[in-house]
């Protein structure tokens, strides 16, 4: 008997240890799986540590990768990402994300030989009438997802043209931006406002003939809707608190006035 428990015990230990060393190769292949469903790019990720204890999400080296027909392999290169998460949330198959920490170190777009433009493959940046059939199912199967807080980095952003040859002209922008946004509520709206961040004080879009002014304006209304959405979520929170708050104080008037009115007698 005592064998039999002393090997089931071995059991548990090994199936702990496996999960241990699992876990982030796992999540590391349903995050890469997750991005192209999202953007329609392939991704590739260097090394993932998901937390046991904590809920925290470190990522060393992503990169987003360019679609086919570019020379150029990365249009996106992060060295880290770190991320904070509900679990609760997550649980209840929705995607909370308290923090995300995003530093971005080069951002490449690329015009080829043929004139089309890199950022045009995003999902994100194109209108509902533009996208293939079935594009649309994808996105509706995407889940819920909410930032409360996203702090960008963002360092230097690249254009490089080859409709003139095989060699491109090369623009190179030192942005060095550091911001910090709130309340993004889906993944389309994350993605166009890397975008935005990343051209809006450069030239890139005038020299790669991209429409940046409507993707601007849509994040725009993006996060105004979920900064209103978000206060009137507040604001119930507080009358239901305040009105819980009112109740409270009514039973324990009620109760006072009963040991009063027994005093009495």
């Amino acid at each position: 008997m005592k064998k039999l428990g002393s090997a089931l015990i071995i059991i548990i230990l090994v199936v702990i240890v496996a999960l241990v060393l699992c876990k982030n190769p796992i999540a590391r292949k349903a995050t890469t799986a997750g991005i192209q469903a999202g953007t329609g790019l392939d991704a590739d990720i260097g090394s993932m540590n998901v937390g046991l204890v904590t809920t925290l999400v470190g990522i060393d080296r992503f990169r987003l990768m360019n679609p086919p027909g570019f020379h150029d392999e990365v249009m996106i290169d992060m060295p880290e990402i770190y991320v904070d998460y509900d679990l609760g949330a997550l649980l209840k198959k929705k995607v909370h994300l308290e923090e995300v920490r995003l530093n971005l170190k080069e951002f490449l777009v690329v015009k080829n030989e043929n004139g089309e433009v890199n950022l045009d493959a995003l999902k994100s940046t194109k209108k509902e009438e533009e996208k293939e059939p079935g594009e649309k199912k994808e996105a509706a199967e995407m889940p819920e997802i909410q930032i409360d807080v996203l702090d960008l980095k963002i360092g230097k952003v690249v254009f490089k043209d080859y409709t003139g040859g095989e060699a491109p002209v090369v623009r190179e922008f030192n942005i060095n931006i550091d911001r910090s946004f709130e309340n993004i509520s889906n993944p389309r709206t994350l993605v166009n406002l890397i975008v935005v961040e990343a051209l809006k004080n450069t030239s890139i879009a005038k020299l790669a003939g991209f429409d940046l002014a409507s993707i601007q304006d849509e994040v725009s209304k993006s996060l105004d809707e979920a900064k209103k959405q978000a206060q009137e979520t507040m604001e119930q929170a507080t009358g239901e608190a305040q009105e819980m708050l009112k109740e409270q104080q009514d039973q324990a008037s009620q109760t006072l006035k009963g040991i009063l009115k027994t005093k009495e007698k």
